[in-house]
């Protein structure tokens, strides 16, 4: 079986490729920042992460994270993996990373440049928001006394469990290239998701909708990060909710 190292194998999605590669009978390494044997921090490289690659087929690269680092890691990543002499590097993007001018958005854009020249077998799949991404966004808003979303803006949240079948499955398989998006089920705007989590946590607060400013909002609100056409995903907000908050009130 394929010997396989998932970056980010602790995270919401590193951890779910993991187990289904696993499943599937495949040796899989997880390297995190904390993780032995293979606790690697990718943005400061070294022996560690050669000795992570040692013998590796295929890398799935689900690291990642918005306080910044993203592409001084993918580097060291990359030379790693030429090192090792590895055949497949399976990334984890963002829908409309190259239509939103947002910093974290620009940064996936920029790995997704790297892995594109590195010279190396590749894959990128780009994903919709995840559903505990949005709950963990309205869980810091309602901490106010009126829940203040921005005005105009939907979102198309996907199950992460099913981002990470299709991520497991691709890195299986040959190297793709960019590989068809895969959204949520449903294109909502965020008024309603949040009305819908306010439901399930039987919370009660007013949504106020507040018009911002600047080009990445734009790019929010004329759905630059939406993917209506590849709408594949099966399970709705609402699905998600009730599966970990219990039955969503009326």
């Amino acid at each position: 079986m394929t010997t396989i190292l998932v970056t980010g194998g602790t995270g919401t999605l590193g951890r779910l490729v993991t187990e289904r590669l696993r499943a599937d009978g495949h040796e899989v390494r997880v390297l995190s920042r904390h993780t032995q044997p293979y606790a690697v921090d990718l943005r400061e490289g070294g022996t560690g992460l050669d000795a992570a690659l040692e013998g590796v087929r295929t890398v799935v690269h689900c690291a990642s994270s918005p306080r910044g680092g993203d592409e001084r890691a993918a580097r060291n990543l990359i030379a790693a993996a030429r090192r090792a002499g590895v055949d497949h590097l399976a990334y984890i993007s963002i829908v409309g990373v190259d239509r939103v001018p947002f910093g974290y958005y620009r940064s996936k854009l920029a790995v997704e440049r790297q892995i594109e020249e590195s010279g190396l077998g590749w894959s990128v799949l780009r994903a919709t928001q995840f559903h505990d991404l949005l709950v963990t966004l309205f869980q810091a808003l309602v901490k106010a006394p009126v829940l203040v979303i921005p005005a105009g803006v939907s979102d198309q949240p996907v199950e992460v469990a099913e981002v990470a079948d299709r991520l497991a499955v691709l890195a299986l398989g040959a190297p793709a290239g960019r590989v068809p998006d895969l959204g949520g089920p449903e294109v909502r705007t965020l008024e309603s998701l949040a009305r819908a989590y306010l439901r399930a946590t039987g919370r009660r607060r007013a949504v106020a909708r507040v018009p911002l400013f600047g080009k990445a909002y734009r790019a929010f609100r004329t759905g630059g990060h939406v993917t209506p056409d590849r709408a594949e995903g099966k399970v709705t907000f609402e699905e998600y909710l009730s599966r970990r908050f219990g039955q969503v009130g009326d």
